[in-house]
């Protein structure tokens, strides 16, 4: 058997349980790695043994029936996958494979009724562990279930692809196995309940009661357990349709997609042993490709590097925040106040130049609270606490009292010094000052200040409430005190925070600046736009370069451009033809293709590109860029870039974010004469 040594082994423990009306008693097997909820239980080798002991010692009791639990808040997140790295050979994947499928097979073929209750979070080897019992029972409190391999470069290997699509038809599963991980979406309670991948739906409370209670009813025939018929008819039309999604979004560049799509294709007609055999074997392709240890590495990254982030002081400085305040009132400072509201429960005020544009930011985070109470995903209680808590001025003496107030007004430099001239005569000489800046310079911000010490950058991305990065800017004069506030606070808004030097543009924006600056050179150079936008495609990006620029906002980009073209000229040009397109006030995009109008705006050049020459250079561009912020220190490590760039620009994790990609492709060598990260960090090593 695969061995891991650093296997958190989660044992599978029985125990035989009395249940009212029934004549012999239940074998309930718990799985438990001996830690807490933050410790999830999975699966590795040693755990799989011990659940397959827990069958035969619970089979040898001659129970009325089997049921499979977790410990609190946690039924089980699926494979052990630190134990990925050390498969070497594609045997041990195959025999991996193989272990997990001949062990959850047991429960299936079980002559004794076995049900799963699923009391806590259940993903991945964890959820297909339940679809081998006969009947499955889900507490309301269950933080996520689903299947999320092809998001971490894998498919559900473990029978997930088999069973599901048989269990609530291939719709559904397609949605669970492809579009959920894709989207990063998991299941609730609920809608597994409603779409049949639960039974029955019993509250957190008594869930374990209730489950065994019904599991009784179930094996003396007073519960009848009826599924709707699964429709084979439609099975080829929605992979057909599945298949053209996901050309048009990926262009084939995630092999687990292309693979899960396969397997549920296979499922329809195949033998269960024959269907499981093939998950095997595009299991073992899948660990022994580039890929998914490109998508481990980056799902490491968001998992464990972002919540430790890398030079932040010792939490004990953070000051508490009792009151925030927001200077200005638009659209990013209004989402920003409800973001603040409800994380940190705390008075928000916003403040702007006129009653009418804080009438507008306070009546947006209503309007935004309003649509969360009708849509179910808050109470009115809360909404009215929130109602409360935020509120706006013209005057700004109101924060006089606040511990953090952070501006988000437009991006000048001069009109930022003269915010923080006036409101350091207000508040107190302890409050953080933290600016939403793109680009702008912390220090220089800072400078005239009294206690400059206290300006930290606090940079947000927009959708605020989508989007999980924070890039916290040390300026040259920023105190510790302040910094541990910046992060005590950044944690308490479940962001991932990053610590960013005082550089231009910092990580994402200097990056994707330089990325579009690339592809605004080849189209001053002649190259067709249509040629531009779809260069980049064979990378699987989660959006064309043309569609992004619109997003970010084309005289967003013009002047952060501007910034960096100011700090490094010889890097970053400023596109003549992407001044006319902001000049002019065209989108790129008109339902959602290129504008006929900008096409006819600009001036071609004599020397157009190939598609796999713009994408040649932007990688260039990328690989030289990320050696000079590295070389002066923007961020501590390559691994910090990679996460700002999955967290904050959607880089896909089946790149693993930037650096793995260039290092596998070879453009950081070639570039930059060294690699970006150690041989076998997030690729197989050769």
């Amino acid at each position: 058997m695969i061995e891991n040594p650093n296997e958190v082994v989660t044992k599978a423990l029985v125990r035989l349980v009395a249940v009212p009306g029934l004549a012999k008693k239940a074998a309930l097997i718990t799985l438990d790695n001996g830690l807490d909820y933050k410790k999830p239980n999975s699966f590795g080798p040693a755990g799989l043994a011990s659940l397959d002991a827990a069958i035969t010692e619970a089979t040898a009791a001659d129970p009325a029936f089997i049921a499979l639990t977790g410990k609190p808040y946690i039924f089980c997140v699926g494979a052990d996958i630190t134990g990925m790295p050390l498969i070497t050979e594609r045997s041990q994947a195959v025999e991996l494979g193989h272990l997990g499928h001949r062990v959850f097979a047991r429960l299936k073929d079980s002559t004794v009724p076995t049900f799963a209750f699923i009391n806590g979070a259940a993903l991945g080897g964890g959820l297909e562990v339940a679809l081998h019992c006969h009947y499955r029972t889900v507490s309301g409190g269950a933080a996520a279930l689903g299947l999320p391999e092809v998001a971490i470069g894998l498919i559900p290997g473990w029978g997930g692809s088999q069973l599901l699509p048989h269990l609530i038809g291939v719709p559904g599963a397609a949605q669970i196995i492809l579009q959920n991980p894709l989207t990063q979406k998991v299941l609730r309670p609920k809608q597994a309940a409603e779409m049949g991948v639960a039974d029955v739906l019993f509250e957190p409370a008594d869930f374990l009661e209730r489950s065994l209670e019904w599991a009784a009813d179930v094996v003396q025939g007073k519960t009848t357990v009826t599924r709707p018929e699964v429709d084979t008819e439609m099975w080829d039309g929605v992979l057909f349709f599945a298949k053209q999604q996901l050309d048009e979004k990926l262009h084939g560049a995630v092999p687990s997609a292309n693979k899960a799509l396969e397997l549920l294709a296979l499922a329809k007609d195949a033998s269960f042993a024959d269907g499981t055999a093939a998950e095997t074997e595009a299991l073992a392709d899948l660990i022994m490709g580039d890929e998914s240890r490109a998508s481990l590495y980056a799902f490491d990254l968001v998992q464990r590097r972002a919540k430790r982030p890398v030079g932040v002081p010792d939490k004990s400085l953070a000051r508490k925040v009792t009151k925030v305040g927001i200077v200005g009132a638009g659209l990013m400072a209004s989402q920003l106040a409800l973001l603040f509201a409800r994380r940190l429960e705390v008075p928000v005020v916003l403040t702007d130049l006129d009653q009418t544009r804080v009438d507008k930011g306070v009546d947006y985070v209503r309007g935004q609270i309003d649509k969360m109470v009708g849509r179910g995903r808050m109470g009115e209680g809360t909404a009215a606490k929130l109602r409360g808590l935020v509120t706006g001025s013209v005057d700004q003496a109101v924060f006089a009292d606040a511990d953090f107030v952070i501006e988000a007004v437009f991006e000048n430099l001069d009109l930022k010094k003269q915010i923080w001239a006036q409101l350091e005569k207000i508040v107190s000489p302890e409050a953080i000052l933290a600016t939403n800046t793109s680009s702008l310079s912390i220090t220089e911000m800072a400078a005239d200040l009294e206690h400059p010490e206290r300006v930290v950058g606090f940079h947000f991305f927009n959708p605020v409430a989508v989007l999980p990065l924070l890039e916290i800017i040390r300026g040259e004069r920023t105190d510790d005190a302040t910094l541990a506030t910046a992060f005590a606070v950044g944690k308490e808004l479940k962001k991932s925070s990053v610590l960013v030097s005082d550089a231009p543009a910092f990580v994402v924006n200097r990056l994707l600046t330089r990325f579009t600056s690339e592809i605004f050179k080849a189209v001053d150079a002649g190259t067709p736009l249509a040629t531009v936008d779809t260069a980049l495609d064979p990378l699987g990006l989660p959006m064309r370069p043309i569609a992004l620029l619109q997003l970010v906002g084309p005289a967003v980009g013009y002047h952060v451009g501007e910034t960096l073209h100011a700090a490094f000229p010889d890097r970053f040009e400023v596109s003549a033809n992407l001044a006319k397109i902001v000049e002019a006030g065209l989108p790129l995009m008109v339902d959602d293709e290129i504008n006929p109008e900008v096409e006819a705006l600009l001036e071609a050049g004599s020397t157009p590109l190939t598609a796999d020459e713009v994408r040649g250079r932007a990688l260039d561009a990328l690989a030289e860029e990320i050696r000079a912020m590295l070389d002066e220190g923007v961020v501590a490590e390559a691994q910090d870039i990679d996460l700002c760039m999955i967290l904050g620009a959607g880089w896909p994790f089946h790149l693993g974010g930037v650096t793995p990609y260039l290092d596998r492709s070879g453009t950081s060598e070639r570039v930059t004469g060294k690699r970006f990260l150690p041989p076998g960090v997030a690729s197989l090593p050769r």
